[in-house]
């Protein structure tokens, strides 16, 4: 296969002309101006926490409208700047744009606190029943009287806001800046390279056994080298997140994390359960992989992403890309055209490059339009990944039109759109799919869900040891290292060898975003859910087309249950959860028959 990738970099002279252009500073100088007003707004209507106001509608109507267009401004800048920041990690002048926005991040987070606090305080009934911008608000202004009674002192939830600057926040950075830049020297069969992270973990990947196994090794090494800052950026940021959480009333991160990704802990207790039901028809997929592979009884780490089966495409991007506009298609015509829309304008930076971020995402920027970044590999692993990504950006495009407030979607139900659309790739490349070509596409689904179902599984039971443990002291890189090779045991359990990733937890930039935990489980429930909602889809394709669209749109204004009960889902008890798994155990009784 060719090691020559052909993929584009995304366009960011459609926004502003460069970082340091008249338009950009205008744009950043603007947004900070606006902020400030926008305190002077708030300290002149007296929002403070705990406050109440018999004129309360009057000052939402004029403070609700203020906040969504600074939030909607400040989306675009700090947007702008990451793109830069996220493909050159050594780009200076980014990084120092990027410092510069964080005193505006800390006096926007302490406006947001005192705005909860304030709406929270209120009575919700009368805001409701005078206000016309409070019932188009109506679930954030529910929320608020929740989150209210969740919150420090508005003195105290200052403090933290600027503490974070300098806790938490930097952190993150130094995890994203430290690993964005590490070189493995990976001692290969056709000589040594000297390759960035990303480049040395995308061999995992690669059709030769000795160049996965010596990547590995060279991966795990390296990563050793880097191990006591990572672990102080892990027990920084965690014992913060665990600090504040209980210093807020909750009882624990967990119970947080359920509330800010608007589900409950009877939805994810009855989604684990399924889950770790779901293991031994996992471990099944592994022992067949294992046997295709090498005819061993486990599979090791490193033979987890290998090819299984053969891929007759080459997937250049090019290919790739129409491939999906022609899917995107043929569901509608507006998912179609959106697909090349973001090729036509380069919204998408898939070219491999040193310094770039490891991983993809997708971010929107402005209006209905979004940005993703992934690194191309010429497989169709690439092709579902680039599926996934434009998923969340029609995400985007189907709550364009909604304010900045109504557009908080959690991550429970991001992750619908970009799951729904690697879906419709899959199924439509396994269509007309020869047997050889079939296990290969099973084998990257089968990846896939081992991955959010098995692996995210080990993350969570990770993350729980690690907040219990962090509640009491810091842990050294020799415990994380531990308690994560523990996770993956009692996850993977007989499906693996005794190679396992140590360092998933200094690999995983999730971990390490500031003031977040949990980041897991809302992956799960993305997969599980849009499975579900795919079965509904192909029982009434055009009935579910309006419907769907519509759900989408209103990811920022119900919970997850109540999104769910517009399909009759009751996603509270197991019997949804388990008919998703089951059509995961169909793929895998497939895989298993097809390898033999």
């Amino acid at each position: 296969m060719s090691t020559t990738i052909s993929a584009p970099k995304w366009d960011t002279q459609s926004i502003f002309p460069s970082l340091d252009s008249s338009e950009f500073s205008a744009a950043f100088e603007g947004l900070q101006k606006f902020l400030e007003e926008l305190e002077q707004n708030f300290d002149a209507a007296e929002v403070h926490g705990g406050m109440t106001s018999s004129q309360a509608h009057f000052v939402l109507d004029k403070l609700l409208p203020q906040w969504n267009q600074f939030e909607s401004d400040a989306r675009t800048v700090r947007g702008f700047i990451y793109q830069f920041v996220s493909t050159d990690a050594k780009n200076e002048l980014a990084q120092a744009k990027l410092s510069e926005m964080e005193p505006m991040f800390s006096k926007a987070t302490k406006l947001e606190s005192r705005l909860i606090a304030w709406v929270g305080a209120q009575d919700s009934a009368a805001l409701l029943a005078n206000s016309e911008v409070a019932k188009a608000h109506e679930f954030f202004i529910k929320r608020c009287s929740s989150l209210a009674k969740h919150q420090m002192s508005p003195a105290e939830e200052a403090l933290a806001a600027d503490l974070t600057r300098t806790g938490s926040t930097a952190f993150s950075r130094l995890h994203g800046d430290v690993t964005s830049q590490i070189s493995v020297v990976v001692e290969l069969p056709d000589g040594t390279q000297t390759v960035p992270m990303p480049v040395c973990r995308a061999m995992a990947y690669d059709p030769n056994r000795t160049v996965r196994r010596l990547a590995y090794e060279a991966e795990l090494a390296r990563w050793k080298e880097f191990e006591v800052p990572l672990a102080a950026s892990m027990n920084a940021i965690k014992g913060e997140v665990g600090l504040l959480s209980s210093k807020r009333g909750w009882n624990s991160p967990l119970e947080a994390a359920v509330f800010d990704t608007n589900m409950d802990l009877a939805t994810l207790d009855a989604m684990m359960g399924a889950a770790r039901d779901a293991f031994p028809a996992m471990r099944k997929y592994l022992k067949a992989k294992a046997r295709a592979l090498s005819g061993e009884a486990g599979l090791d780490w490193y033979d987890l992403f290998a090819p299984v089966g053969e891929e007759t495409t080459e997937w250049q991007y090019d290919q790739g890309a129409a491939f999906v506009s022609k899917q995107f298609h043929s569901y509608s015509q507006r998912m179609g055209e959106f697909a090349d829309r973001s090729f036509r304008e380069n919204w998408i930076d898939a070219q491999p490059a040193a310094g770039k971020r490891d991983g993809a995402f997708c971010m929107g920027i402005r209006a209905d339009e979004s940005r993703i970044l992934m690194t191309w590999k010429p497989s169709f692993g690439s092709v579902s990944t680039l599926a996934h990504e434009l998923g969340h950006g029609y995400h985007n495009l189907c709550l364009h039109g909604r304010t900045e407030l109504q557009k908080e979607t959690p991550m429970t139900l991001a992750e619908t759109a970009s799951i729904f659309c690697e879906t419709i790739i899959s199924n439509a490349a396994m269509a007309n799919a020869n047997d050889a070509e079939k296990i290969s596409i099973l084998e990257q689904s089968l990846q896939r869900a081992t991955q959010t179902v098995v692996d995210i599984s080990s993350r969570f039971l990770f993350e729980q040891a690690v907040f219990e443990k962090r509640s009491i002291r810091a842990m050294s890189p020799n415990e994380l290292c531990d308690t994560m090779l523990w996770a993956q045991g009692q996850t993977y359990g007989d499906g693996l060898s005794e190679h396992r990733h140590p360092y998933m937890w200094a690999v995983k930039g999730h971990y390490y975003s500031g003031g977040r935990s949990y980041y897991n489980f809302p992956y799960m429930f993305g997969l599980l859910f849009s499975l579900g909602l795919y079965a509904i889809y192909k029982q009434d394709p055009e009935a579910f087309k309006s419907s769907y669209d519509d759900l989408l749109s209103s990811t920022g204004l119900a919970d997850a249950p109540t999104l769910a009960r517009r399909f009759n889902i009751d996603i509270t008890t197991s019997k949804f959860w388990e008919n998703s798994l089951a059509m995961i155990e169909a793929d895998v009784n497939e895989f298993d028959r097809l390898v033999g």
